[in-house]
């Protein structure tokens, strides 16, 4: 009873009573990127825009983005949540509220903001609450979190058009990934920036549905 109780908790979202109080001051990571070399926190080219992406655990999904042409830089961290500046301990108890979510900073020019919507949608499936996979709590839920009008709208349309194509494949199941403007946004532990690339053989989770999606 104890482990389905806590299962419970972890899949549902903490109120502000119950939230961690986390602390005043952000976390110490990396500062750098481990494969590029460029620095997460910027300053950024002029030209970039960023976009932040949940789908999962974080360490595959990282990957997934920085190893296309146009991505800047990737790093990985946690919001959507109550705590400031939560710790990895403390996101995976879900009494944060926070999902692991992965911030991308890309060259419009070189890629756009709808193909990288491709790459989200694509790269995971986005019908399973909160949960991905063997992963189970609030930190793995999919989520958009947009930056700008613009980007909320073509993430709402995406949103729609990979339901009609789960539909036209016979998948009854409806998209759970929630859309909201950007919130705080807190680097994780310099462990976390590019797992994969410094562990390999690591743990990536990261799986989708097999259906392809034309986000018009």
């Amino acid at each position: 009873m104890f482990g389905l109780d806590r299962i419970s908790k972890k899949t549902q979202m903490p109120s502000v009573a119950d939230a961690l109080p986390g602390r005043s001051h952000a976390l110490e990571t990396a500062t750098h990127h481990f494969v590029n070399g460029n620095p997460l926190k910027g300053p950024y080219p002029p030209s970039c825009e960023v976009a932040y992406f949940a789908m999962g655990c974080f360490w595959g999904v990282e990957r997934l983005f920085w190893q296309r042409d146009g991505v800047w830089v990737t790093a990985v961290g946690y919001a959507g949540g109550l705590t400031p500046n939560p710790t990895y301990e403390e996101t995976v108890t879900g009494l944060t509220g926070h999902a692991e979510v992965v911030m991308v900073v890309f060259e419009p020019d070189k890629i756009s903001y709808q193909d990288l919507l491709t790459i989200f949608w694509e790269g995971h499936d986005p019908t399973q609450g909160m949960r991905q996979g063997n992963d189970t709590g609030t930190t793995y839920r999919s989520a958009l979190y947009t930056c700008g009008d613009q980007q909320h709208v073509q993430a709402a349309n995406s949103r729609q058009s990979y339901q009609d194509s789960l539909r036209k494949a016979g998948v009854s199941h409806t998209i759970t990934t929630e859309i909201q403007s950007a919130p705080q946004f807190y680097f994780a532990e310099d462990y976390h920036q590019q797992y994969l690339a410094k562990n390999p053989n690591g743990y990536c989770g990261v799986k989708g549905t097999g259906v392809a999606c034309a986000i018009a």
